[in-house]
């Protein structure tokens, strides 16, 4: 049994583009998501069948697939999906990361990652798409500068990575934004 650290203990683990050997370690991660976390990653229920389909699915349809793994074991990832029925080249976006590491950071790790290898593949806009009760996931892809909107029942978040590639990293931004000293500028004005 894998012990999980407490939210204020450092990682153990490293956040590093999965090979196909990682397959098995993938679809094992997907299966161990408790209830609630399944339901936000695939946005409805769903059973083991069906992930275990997914995840092959994925690895062989050239998907981009970041894991974050420790002890051997992928508990976290981030996924790259292609979306060639959109007019600019763009990548729909999917992240789990399993319940006892959330909330420290993780997710984030592997957006900033994701991001990084999105731009390295000449995509120009990302999507997003959550139901709109799944705010762990709306604050993570606010935090990137994601545009949300509500379409079809859904949260849907767009980011525009030319916007991004011409102003620094994302995760910059955001950090640049929220830092002490920018906070303190911008109650002075």
């Amino acid at each position: 049994m894998v012990r999980y650290p407490r939210r204020n203990e450092p990682w153990r683990g490293v956040v590093r583009q999965l090979r196909p050997s990682d397959l098995p370690r993938f679809r094992e991660h997907l299966l161990r998501l408790d209830a609630e976390s399944r339901h936000d990653r695939f946005n409805g229920v769903t059973n083991d069948a069906y992930i275990s389909t997914y995840a092959e699915r994925s690895f062989h349809d050239g998907t981009t697939v970041i894991g974050y793994v420790e002890d051997g074991k992928v508990l976290g990832a981030a996924e790259l999906h292609e979306r060639p029925d959109l007019p600019e080249p763009t990548g729909e976006i999917a992240f789990s990361v399993e319940h006892e590491l959330q909330h420290r950071g993780i997710g984030s790790a592997l957006f900033e990652r994701l991001i990084s290898n999105a731009r390295g593949l000449g995509y120009e806009k990302l999507r997003v798409t959550t139901h709109p009760g799944n705010l762990a996931m709306r604050a993570l892809a606010r935090k990137f500068d994601a545009h949300l909107s509500f379409e079809n029942l859904e949260t849907v978040g767009v980011i525009d990575l030319g916007k991004t590639a011409e102003t620094g990293s994302v995760e910059g931004q955001w950090q640049a934004r929220h830092s002490p000293s920018a906070l303190e500028r911008g109650r002075r004005a």
